[in-house]
């Protein structure tokens, strides 16, 4: 590694770390109902939406009923979104004339925005109109966001609150998530992001003059164009990671500069990052959102090293070569292929560990042209279940689970009743927690095995041997923990990989949801325990070690051996040759 890596990797957590803090007290005031600086302005907005829908702020929900009414409003917008896509072609703000999206593929793609996934098996802006991409797309990752951030805070009501049932409003979490938090950060990152030169038009396309023109003879090119800054400032934000234009984040209209790529970056991590703060805040006790936090960077820094490190290695075949792959004054050196130039090896490197760390998905570089260390992090990051920062809300309630699971086997070696936060952890908490944790490698496993099973999953596969059984396991494992990303090299776009991607998001979203908000359930009617002497202390470094062993040992036993058949015999197999 470079000593500029070293450098851009310390900046990019430093300042994460630096705005944790402020924004975690801000998130802290708007789910407690307490006044902030935009009250003055959003309240009143916010009391209106409440008297036209008929909510009744103050009356709050048991988790049955908190869960039923999030799957109702995720059903609604599910059929909203999919008739969206059929009926494209006799809407308005379609200037293209695009037609109507495919039965399966809109499907997925519905069960995709809705589950906050935005896995893609379809190029933006070749498949979905201008009204496609605004009003159904870009709401839902808003919504979508909001919903991951409604269970969470619910969660935390569970552990904070005792002796009751209720556990707060789906609707009123999800409205202030999204009126004080999602909407006002997208506005303010959508400008910054067009300043940089990202395009935000309701034209479909320009002509530019070609510097070179081709030997053709044609002197023009037609380039894609469209609302794309107001789309790609929430997904970001919101973990979502869908792409307005098919190459992502790599394409120069999304993410045009040096700056654009740092402040996106950091959009992905922000929010999860600073929702830790959040949670010890809302607990009244912050030792407990920074142990938290310190468990899930030490992991990200530590993944971001290696990957960083495989990459920056370069190729050991075009070494075998004679191809000289070393940084020097003349060349950035490492691995560039599916790479783009502005950004190089190491910011490349920090957004695929911070995108798969955070559940978001979208890409800068193309992941299946990392090596095989280098893609085998990507992978990891899924496999831990999205814990490690994760999803908005999502990504701290799947790591709280970790933590009971941590204090519980701790309580278990010397012998005394797990106890977290004042609450006793007893069978049913951890019979959610299991579920919790076993659905998914369950999921993901299950599918990956089917895939390669049939001839339907097989053909699909462009490249032979353990590459392309890679790009099957980490698109099951992408969609199986509502990432997003994907290895390609994989014809997803067609019947058996849009329907098994759909279920495999179905299942990654709400069978957690719904055993989250059970568990809530379980811990806000218990009764508050005092701390003594003998309390397991949930802030020490030593807790911090040994919930980082939890997160990676479970992933480790899931996982390994079907790592083993990918990315590491991958490895084996290129050095040597």
């Amino acid at each position: 590694m470079t000593l500029q890596s070293w450098l851009q990797i310390a900046f990019f957590i430093i300042v994460l770390l630096l705005l944790v803090k402020p924004l975690g007290i801000f998130m802290a005031k708007v789910y407690e109902g307490k006044r902030s600086f935009l009250s003055p302005v959003i309240a009143p907005l916010e009391r209106g939406l409440y008297r036209l829908a008929g909510i009744d702020q103050a009356e709050e929900m048991d988790w049955k009923a908190y869960a039923l009414t999030m799957l109702i409003f995720n059903l609604i917008g599910f059929v909203f979104v999919y008739l969206l896509q059929r009926m494209q072609g006799f809407l308005p703000l379609n200037p293209q004339g695009l037609g109507a999206v495919a039965p399966d593929l809109a499907l997925n793609t519905a069960v995709s925005f809705i589950s906050n996934t935005n896995w893609q098996n379809y190029g933006g802006e070749s498949t979905m109109s201008t009204l496609t991409q605004m009003v159904g797309l870009t709401v839902q990752n808003f919504v979508s966001a909001a919903t991951g951030m409604a269970i969470l805070v619910a969660f935390i009501r569970g552990l904070t609150r005792h002796n009751t049932r209720l556990l707060g409003n789906f609707w009123v979490d999800m409205t202030r998530s999204t009126l004080y938090i999602l909407l006002p950060m997208s506005i303010v990152l959508a400008v910054m992001l067009v300043s940089q030169g990202v395009v935000q038009t309701f034209s479909t396309s320009i002509d530019a003059q070609l510097i070179q023109p081709q030997h053709t003879g044609l002197t023009t090119q037609t380039i894609a164009v469209g609302p794309a800054a107001s789309q790609i400032a929430i997904k970001q934000l919101g973990t979502n990671g869908g792409g307005f234009f098919n190459a992502n984040s790599a394409h120069p209209l999304e993410n045009p500069t040096p700056l654009s790529n740092f402040v996106e970056m950091l959009s992905i991590v922000l929010i999860p990052g600073a929702l830790c703060y959040t949670f010890g805040k809302m607990v009244g006790d912050t030792r407990q959102g920074w142990a938290i936090l310190a468990a899930m960077t030490v992991v990200l820094v530590g993944l971001i090293v290696v990957t960083d490190w495989a990459e920056q290695r370069g190729n050991p075949l075009l070494t075998q070569l004679g191809i000289n792959q070393t940084a020097s004054a003349i060349q950035s050196g490492g691995n560039m292929e599916g790479k783009e130039v502005r950004f190089g090896v190491v910011n490349s490197a920090i957004w695929a560990t911070a995108t798969t760390a955070a559940s978001n998905g979208s890409v800068n570089a193309m992941h299946d042209s990392f090596t095989p260390l280098g893609g085998l992090v990507p992978l990891m990051m899924m496999m831990f279940g999205e814990v490690i920062f994760g999803g908005v809300g999502s990504g701290l309630y799947g790591m709280l689970v970790f933590v009971i699971l941590a204090v519980f086997v701790a309580g278990l070696m010397v012998g005394r009743t797990p106890e977290y936060l004042g609450k006793k952890i007893e069978a049913y908490e951890m019979k959610m927690a299991s579920l919790l944790i076993l659905i998914m490698p369950l999921t993901v496993l299950a599918l990956t095995a089917v895939a390669v099973s049939v001839s339907a999953g097989q053909s699909a596969v462009l490249n032979p041997g353990p590459h392309g059984f890679s790009e099957i396991l980490y698109a099951f494992a992408s969609q199986g923990n509502n990432n997003g990303s994907a290895f390609a090299g994989l014809n997803g776009n067609g019947p058996f990989y849009n329907l098994t991607g759909a279920l495999a998001m179905l299942i990654s979203r709400y069978w957690l949801a719904i055993p989250t908000l059970a568990l809530a359930g379980s811990l806000v009617v218990k009764k508050k325990v005092p701390t003594g002497t003998g309390t397991l202390s949930t802030t020490s470094l030593l807790f911090i070690v040994w919930l980082i062993g939890i997160v990676v040992l479970v992933g480790a036993l899931n996982f390994v051996p079907a790592l083993a058949l990918g990315p590491i015999i991958e490895h084996i197999i290129m050095i040597g040759n």
